[in-house]
């Protein structure tokens, strides 16, 4: 087997690597935010971005480290979701509905707050509503749904509620400023809203 030559044409008649090139973390963006749109976060993998973008994978794990933080770069999240991830992983079931709302309003009022509202305006607002969905339930609710799921109830009716609750909250609270909901402590608000989320998670709905 030779060696590839620098600058060798790779198949699709890119560059095989880039390191270093100008433009090549925003061609890595543009590769995975059609990926991310098309297959979802699950069946998008660093390797099909990078090929996509005309880059070794070497160079998207140098720009962006994981899957999960390029998605957050695509999306132009102002926070890595992984701590709020790993403390509501850690919640036990029964109280994963009062965790979720207390991890994230938590970073809706911080100082992260205002950029993370700006992008989540974007992603509802915008003209890609498979990114906005992949957000939602593939990288935020998922890890949620394997938790509750059984042979029975893959879960995916009680993430789509949680994920139309939550997104009512973000938009009364953080958006259109609904009183006393903008205002409220976080404890009244996990107080008030967080036993409906649990009961979309773990209690009795209805299905017609």
């Amino acid at each position: 087997m030779t060696a590839e030559k620098p600058g060798a044409q790779a198949p699709n008649g890119r560059s095989g690597r880039r390191p270093g090139q100008s433009g090549a973390r925003e061609a890595i963006l543009a590769a995975a935010r059609v990926r991310f749109s098309e297959a979802g976060f699950d069946k998008t993998s660093i390797r099909g971005v990078a090929a996509a973008a005309g880059v070794d994978p070497a160079l998207v794990h140098h720009y962006f480290g994981t899957k999960q933080k390029l998605f957050a770069a695509v999306v132009e999240l102002p926070v890595d979701p992984e701590a709020t991830l790993r403390l509501i992983e850690a919640a036990p079931i029964d109280q994963l509905g009062a965790t979720i709302l207390q991890a994230v309003a938590t970073v809706w009022d911080s100082p992260a707050g205002p950029g993370l509202i700006a992008a989540v305006r974007t992603l509802l607002g915008g003209s890609d509503p498979d990114l906005a969905r992949t957000f939602l339930l593939e990288v935020v609710l998922e890890r949620v749904r394997l938790r509750i799921a059984t042979p029975e109830d893959d879960g995916r009716t009680r993430i789509a509620l949680v994920a139309s609750q939550m997104i009512g909250v973000l938009v009364a609270r953080k958006i259109v400023g609904v009183e006393p909901i903008a205002s409220m402590p976080i404890p009244a608000l996990v107080a008030a809203v967080g036993p409906t989320l649990q009961r979309y998670l773990t209690g009795e709905i209805e299905r017609g």
